[in-house]
C-alpha cells in the first residue's frame, strides 16, 4: 500500500458525516475498491501521460477544520458567490444575498446533516473502473460541496461563482468537493468556478461535478484553475442533457504542479447541443491532462471544440478528446479541434483526438497539430516594429483568446480574459 492510500484510508476514519444520508455503505465500498486496485500506471492508457507514482509516496492530512481568512480576500468576485477553503465551506466568504427566485444553493454538508436520502442520491454513485481512483476517493470522502437548483423556466440574470481557495496550513492536506447543478426544463444558469490560491502550497484536491440539465434548459459553465504551482488537483465534471438542452463551456487550465481534468458530456436527448472550448497553459515544471469524452447518444445532436494548448520551460501538457456517435444518433454534427504551441524545446505536448462512430447519417470532423509560432506572422509583426517578445506575446495571446468565443456574456468573458492575459505574461516573464 502507498503512503498516499494510507494517509488518506486514515482520513476516511475520521470523516465528519461519514454515515449521513444512508451513505456509509457506499463510502466503505469505493475506499476498498480503491484500495484494492491501487493507482493505475504507465500501462493504463487513460494515464499513459501522467504518472502517478511520485504522488504515491506523499501523504496528506484530513482538511476538515475550517480556515479563518478576511473576506476582503475575494471581495473582487461578484455575488452570488459560495465560497470553500481547502474544502470547508467558508459562510463568512460566501454571499448568497442576491440570489434570484427560483434558485437555490446549498452547502453539501447541510444537505447531508438532514440525513435527507433522496437528495443525497448523487452521492451513491458508484465508479466501477479501476482507471478511476480519484473519482472513487471523492466518493469515499467528499462531504462538502455546493448543491444548486434552478426550477423549470427560470432565466438567471446572474452568474453564480463558486470559489474553491487552496491555502496553505503548516502541512500538507488534502480536501474533496462534490457538486450537483440540477436545472429543471426551460431553466438557464451561468456559474463560473474559481480554483485559486491564497499563498504557495502543495496540498491534494479532488471535486467532482454533476450536472443535470433537463429539456430545453442552458448551463453555460466556466472553469478557472489559477491554483499554486505545488497543487495536486484530480477534478472531474460530468454533464447528462435532455432533447433541446444546451451546455457552453470554457476551461482555463493556468496553474498548478499537477492538475488533471476529466469532462464528459452525454448528450442523451435529441438536439442536444455542448459548445466547450479550453486552453492548456504550461510553463515551467507544470502538468496538465484534460481529457474529453463526448457520448452522442440523442438523434440531431451537435459538439464543437475548441482547444488550444501552450508549453513553455520543462511542462508537459496531455489532451484526449473522445467522441462517441451511438448506433442511432443519426443527424449528429461533431467537430474537434486541437492546436498547440510548443514555445522550448525540453517542453511536451501530446494530443489524442479520437472519432468512434457506429451511425451512418452523420457529420464529423477532427484535427490536432503541434507546432510552433507562425515565422510569417511574427516576421510580418517585427517588420511593423515591434520588439521580438512583443511580437510573440501578440500572437500567442490571440491563440488563446479565440477560445473564449464561447461565452456571450460580456462580465465573465473580461474576467476570464484578464487572468488568461495575467497568466501569459508569467509565462513570458524571465
Amino acid at each position: 500500500m502507498s503512503a498516499l492510500l494510507d494517509s488518506l484510508t486514515a482520513a476516511f476514519d475520521t470523516l465528519p458525516l461519514r454515515e449521513a444520508g444512508g451513505l456509509g455503505p457506499a463510502r466503505r465500498e469505493a475506499l476498498e475498491a480503491l484500495r484494492r486496485d491501487g493507482l493505475p500506471g504507465a500501462r493504463v492508457e487513460a494515464w499513459k501521460y501522467t504518472s502517478l507514482r511520485p504522488l504515491e509516496r506523499r501523504s496528506f492530512a484530513a482538511a476538515n477544520e475550517a480556515q479563518a481568512f478576511d473576506a476582503a480576500w475575494v471581495a473582487s468576485i461578484p455575488a452570488p458567490r459560495i465560497v470553500f477553503v481547502n474544502g470547508v465551506f467558508a459562510g463568512e466568504l460566501s454571499d448568497l444575498s442576491t440570489l434570484e427566485t427560483g434558485v437555490t444553493v446549498e452547502p453539501l454538508s447541510a444537505v447531508l446533516a438532514r440525513g435527507d436520502s433522496r437528495e443525497c442520491n448523487v452521492l451513491g454513485r458508484r465508479f466501477e473502473r479501476a482507471d478511476e481512483p480519484f473519482a472513487r476517493l471523492n466518493a469515499a470522502l467528499a462531504t462538502e460541496g455546493a448543491i444548486v437548483r434552478v426550477d423549470a423556466g427560470v432565466q438567471a440574470k446572474h452568474a453564480l461563482h463558486l470559489v474553491t481557495i487552496g491555502a496553505p496550513t503548516g502541512t500538507e492536506v488534502a480536501s474533496h468537493l462534490r457538486h450537483l447543478v440540477d436545472l429543471h426544463q426551460g431553466a438557464r444558469l451561468e456559474i463560473v468556478e474559481h480554483l485559486i490560491s491564497a499563498g504557495l502550497h502543495a496540498n491534494l484536491a479532488t471535486s467532482i461535478v454533476h450536472a443535470h440539465l433537463k429539456p430545453e434548459a442552458q448551463l453555460v459553465h466556466a472553469r478557472l484553475q489559477d491554483e499554486a504551482g505545488g497543487a495536486q488537483l484530480f477534478a472531474r465534471t460530468d454533464a447528462v442533457l435532455a432533447r433541446d438542452a444546451v451546455y457552453r463551456r470554457l476551461d482555463l487550465e493556468l496553474g498548478a504542479g499537477l492538475s488533471r481534468h476529466e469532462l464528459n458530456v452525454a448528450l442523451h436527448g435529441d438536439r442536444a447541443c455542448t459548445n466547450a472550448n479550453g486552453v492548456l497553459l504550461g510553463d515551467a515544471r507544470r502538468h496538465l491532462d484534460t481529457r474529453l469524452g463526448i457520448d452522442h447518444v440523442g438523434r440531431d445532436g451537435r459538439c464543437e471544440l475548441v482547444w488550444r494548448g501552450l508549453a513553455s520551460g520543462r511542462s508537459r501538457a496531455a489532451f484526449h478528446g473522445g467522441i462517441e456517435i451511438r448506433e442511432g444518433a443519426d443527424g449528429t454534427n461533431a467537430a474537434l479541434s486541437n492546436k498547440n504551441l510548443l514555445l522550448s524545446d525540453a517542453a511536451e505536448i501530446d494530443s489524442q483526438p479520437v472519432l468512434v462512430i457506429h451511425a451512418d447519417e452523420v457529420q464529423a470532423a477532427h484535427g490536432a497539430t503541434v507546432g510552433q509560432l507562425d515565422p510569417t506572422s511574427l516576421f510580418y509583426l517585427r517588420s511593423r516594429g515591434i520588439p521580438s517578445n512583443e511580437a510573440r506575446a501578440l500572437l500567442t495571446a490571440a491563440f488563446c483568446r479565440e477560445t473564449l468565443a464561447v461565452l456571450d456574456d460580456g462580465a465573465t468573458r473580461d474576467l476570464l480574459a484578464a487572468r488568461l492575459d495575467a497568466a501569459l505574461a508569467r509565462m513570458e516573464s524571465p
